[in-house]
């Protein structure tokens, strides 16, 4: 079974900054891709961020570009998301997933808190 594990949310003021984590573990895992989704209250799951391990390609959603930036260790199956510049509207449950190919996300995390106040 694999399991993906989320760390780094909390409460962080507008402005501020944050890093999340996020290590897959458990059997053989082997992804092409890792991202980052995020859901507010009252709203969909939005897509944040994602890389692709083969060929270190980035793709972020309008509203995280210049913001935030993914990144990762392939060999400890982790990825990172930093993210500057904080808004309230950032505020949400953000979860990790991770897909065996491009085409799709296979394993998801529980996600991790983050609230910015304003």
């Amino acid at each position: 079974q694999v399991q993906l594990v989320e760390s780094g949310g909390g409460l962080v003021q507008a402005g501020g900054s944050l890093r999340l984590s996020c290590r897959a573990s458990g059997r053989t895992f082997n992804s092409d891709i890792m991202g980052w989704f995020r859901q507010a209250p009252g709203k969909e799951r939005e897509f944040v961020a994602r890389i692709r391990w083969s060929g270190g390609s980035t793709l972020y959603a309008d509203s995280v570009k210049g913001r935030f930036t993914i990144s990762g260790d392939n060999a400890k199956n982790t990825v990172y998301l930093q993210m500057n510049s904080l808004k309230p509207e950032d505020t949400a449950v953000y979860v990790c997933a991770a897909g065996i190919t491009v085409v799709g996300y296979d394993y998801w995390g529980q996600g991790t808190q983050v609230t910015v106040s304003s």
